[in-house]
């Protein structure tokens, strides 16, 4: 179940938030202050936090602030800060979305959903595992069977083009263009295939094959498919 934290100093409107995001089947987590929600975030785990900026001890941008130096968790900030240099600020400090008093709750639970599904994709899009292979896209490491890999800047990208497309052909000129963002014809394709190789070296063995080559078309990821 998803965690989310509610920052806001009103009792009876941080209740009705709860409830209703536990409506969507999430867990809602009160906070009344500042102070409560930074020794949450210190020792909890949360998937999104709602955010009032105008709190009764720390003003909510800088509370965020404090937030996002700790962990990257997703913010919403829900406020009677309507000035555009208010909106323009909580979206610098890096909010996913800023919405304004009052507020129809329907769309708020809409909004809600958005943001946990784009912070999930998000997530997955980073960290890819398969079996023994880990790979964090965000720190480039990696390993097989818990012993670390090193792979070059090259192989990285050809990795994330692999994992984001499983089971699905992807031409050379294909793969070449998403490399090097340029027409697949001024690129030299004997790098690409010392890559691959380099590549199956690395991760493959007898037992575990991960990059499938069609003759005469191209590869595909298989690590999803075995």
């Amino acid at each position: 179940m998803k965690r989310i934290l509610v920052v806001e100093d009103d009792v009876m409107l941080n209740s009705g938030l709860c409830y209703n995001l536990e409506l969507d089947e999430y867990k809602g987590i009160p906070a009344h202050d500042a102070a409560a929600a930074l020794e949450k975030v210190t020792n909890e785990s949360f998937d999104l936090v709602i955010l009032d900026v105008n709190l009764p001890d720390v003003d909510g941008f800088e509370l965020c602030k404090k937030i996002k130096a700790k962990r990257d968790i997703p913010v919403i900030f829900l406020t009677a800060r309507d000035l555009e240099a208010d909106v323009m600020k909580g979206f610098d400090l890096g909010a996913d979305d800023y919405i304004t008093k009052p507020f129809n709750i329907n769309i708020f639970r809409k909004k809600v959903a958005a943001v946990l599904k784009r912070s999930g994709e998000s997530a997955t899009q980073r960290l890819y595992l398969c079996e023994d292979l880990v790979i964090d896209f965000d720190k480039l490491t990696a390993t097989i069977k818990n012993e670390p890999i090193v792979f070059t800047p090259t192989e990285y990208k050809i990795l994330k083009i692999f994992t984001s497309n499983p089971g699905v052909l992807l031409t050379r000129q294909l793969l070449l263009e998403k490399l090097y963002d340029v027409d697949a014809n001024f690129v030299d394709e004997h790098t690409l295939t010392v890559n691959i190789n380099r590549l199956r070296n690395k991760i493959e063995n007898g037992d575990r094959k991960y990059i499938k080559t069609v003759y005469g078309m191209g590869y595909l990821w298989a690590g999803d498919k075995e």
